[in-house]
């Protein structure tokens, strides 16, 4: 499943991209359904909190890319 859901959202299912798609959805739930423990742990790990920024930003660009592309 996370391997189609990876190619559908990104265009590419490798395991690096996989692993991003995994903790990206994984922590787009949590933010979503427990905003306070998203909260609690942003202001605990700020170094991993930029890292997770990092992976939101690779993930949308990718995303963005891949819906272009499909759409020409």
């Amino acid at each position: 499943m996370l391997e189609k859901y990876s190619e559908l959202l990104v265009g590419e299912s490798i395991d690096e991209t996989k692993e991003k798609v995994k903790v990206w959805a994984l922590y787009s739930h949590i933010a979503k359904s427990m905003p306070a423990l998203a909260k609690h742990w942003n202001g605990l790990y700020p170094d991993a909190k930029e890292e997770m920024m990092q992976i939101i930003n690779e993930i949308k660009v990718m995303n963005e890319q891949h819906r272009s592309s499909s759409q020409n």
